[in-house]
């Protein structure tokens, strides 16, 4: 959806601070009638939980205070749409009706919001939100039809304030919008078709990994899994298959073998099954968990809490639609990439009292596929345009490897950073030179006897630079005096090589820890 919506103005003669309003024969319809919920002759004060749109109605949940100091809250519907927050004086003139008397809209505590303090938002800030209500207005003759919406605002230091806006388009309830400031009355939507709607990604992300385990956890269960008269056959191939599809290191030391781990991680998913590709035909991290769920459920006791265990660790088809077509597009420009954690913590799940091998295992294979939806997640996250113009581009994936008879789990994110387009635009066709990319690496991985390590790289226009952090001090001093030697080695691979250092202990974290090379030719 593209276009301008108008925030409505506030009339000269109305204070910031407060806006009493006298509304007059408004009743609001009680949903459960209550006889002598407050007493003939007397006023009780009213709160705005929450608002719904139903239809042309509205429903609300409001909090009612007694003269005696009980509270109680009921269920109304109102014809008008009263943001969550608003404070009403009420009285009950019958059993299944109160009226409201006064409406007071404080500013501090409903946070109605009717121009944007460009000084506290300035023009060209993003503000994002989801839209609470939607009204057709009285149309003028010879005037286009005017849309009005109460939207509940979702970031920024205005975050929870509610904003009256009229817009030619209609919008849908309960939809997520941004918009861009325009100056104290307007603001300009970004249609959701050119961009990722940042603050659902990074909503979705907050709850995938507060349900995510680690993928060693599942691995090592289905190593050991007993058998018995709960592991059909089916099981036991469905095991079989994801164990079998892991790569080793001789694998991944190999580009044509790393690039086949790569693209099996469960990071593309959802590309393939864009593109037609059946991932039957081909492993697939993600493919393989989800089928290892759907062996193991029928197999659990009758009595076992399915939603406990499954809806607490959200599946593929939980995510929003437009999340999971943006899984497959993960190179397309979004919004401005924000910082995010890498690598992620290890997270073990513990067996619950009670618990079934294979109730176990089910909150393990799901924790796990939370796990992979945290990278893909990740990935959106930091896809976008930077604040200098800079186009990146970010894959974050888990990659299992075996290790002689240990199985390791290995993090890795991939960065491509593009020229911004005005310099692009800025050269003489003729003296244009093939496109540059900036392309940044992290790996990181725990691998026995050498411990917890973390790596990361750069590379543009054939020199690499990079840093390298061991926490164990045997690791760091082995590393160090291995350096020469492996410089050597990617020279002679037709590389340049700048910095080539390790560290003991673990990458700062900020945003300017990171390997730092930008679109200047320092020898230049």
């Amino acid at each position: 959806m593209t276009g301008e919506m108008n925030i409505l103005p506030v009339p000269q003669t109305t204070p910031t601070a407060t806006r009493p309003m006298v509304v007059s024969g408004d009743l609001l319809k009680l949903l459960t009638p209550m006889e002598g919920l407050i007493s003939a002759g007397q006023t009780a004060n009213a709160q705005v939980l929450s608002l719904k749109q139903a239809d042309q109605t509205f429903q609300l949940l409001l909090k009612v205070t007694l003269d005696n100091g009980r509270q109680t809250t009921v269920q109304a519907t109102s014809l008008q749409p009263l943001p969550t927050g608003t404070n009403l004086a009420i009285t009950q003139p019958s059993a299944s009706n109160l009226a409201i008397t006064v409406q007071q809209a404080i500013a501090s505590s409903v946070a109605t919001l009717t121009r944007i303090d460009t000084a506290q938002l300035p023009v060209g800030t993003l503000l994002q939100g989801k839209v609470l209500t939607s009204q057709v207005l009285p149309q003028t003759p010879g005037q286009p039809t005017v849309f009005r919406s109460l939207v509940s605002l979702l970031n920024t230091a205005l975050s929870g304030s509610t904003l009256t806006i009229d817009s030619p388009q209609p919008l849908r309830i309960g939809t997520l919008l941004s918009a861009l400031v325009q100056d104290t009355q307007t603001l300009k939507f970004l249609p959701l078709s050119n961009r990722q709607d940042q603050l659902a990604v990074s909503q979705q992300l907050t709850t995938q990994q507060s349900r995510q385990g680690s993928l060693d956890g599942l691995l090592s269960a289905l190593q050991n899994l007993p058998q018995s008269d709960e592991t059909s056959a089916d099981l036991q191939a469905a095991v079989n298959k994801l164990l079998a599809g892991l790569p080793d290191v001789q694998q991944l030391s190999t580009p044509k073998g790393l690039a086949l781990a790569l693209a099996n991680s469960g990071l593309f998913l959802e590309t393939k099954l864009l593109t037609g590709q059946t991932p039957a035909l081909a492993p697939d991290m993600k493919a393989d968990l989800l089928k290892l769920i759907a062996q193991l459920t029928p197999g659990l006791p009758a009595n076992t809490n399915l939603s406990a265990i499954i809806a607490a660790n959200t599946l593929a088809q939980a995510m929003p639609s437009f999340v999971r077509s943006a899984l497959g597009m993960l190179g397309q420009v979004g919004a401005k990439p924000s910082p995010t954690s890498f690598p992620l913590p290890d997270r073990l799940l513990q067996s619950q009292d009670g618990e079934g091998d294979l109730e176990h295992l089910l909150r393990l294979a799901a924790a796990a596929v939370s796990r992979l939806q945290s990278h893909q997640l990740s990935s959106l996250e930091q896809t976008g345009v930077t604040d200098d113009g800079r186009l990146m581009s970010t894959w974050q994936l888990e990659i299992p490897m075996r290790n002689m008879q240990d199985i390791v789990p290995l993090q890795v994110k991939f960065q491509r950073e593009e020229a911004p387009e005005q310099e692009k635009q800025n050269e003489r066709r003729e003296e244009r030179e093939p496109k540059q990319q900036l392309w940044r690496v992290e790996l990181a991985f725990d691998m026995e006897p050498l411990g917890p390590l973390q790596v990361q790289a750069q590379l543009i226009q054939g020199s690499l630079s990079s840093q390298l952090w061991a926490e164990r001090p045997y690791t760091a001093s082995l590393i160090e005096s291995n350096l020469t030697a492996l410089r050597e080695r990617l020279l002679a691979s037709g590389l340049n090589v700048g910095d080539l250092d390790c560290h003991l202990g673990t990458p700062p974290q900020g945003a300017q820890t990171r390997l730092e090379q930008r679109w200047v030719d320092e020898t230049a």
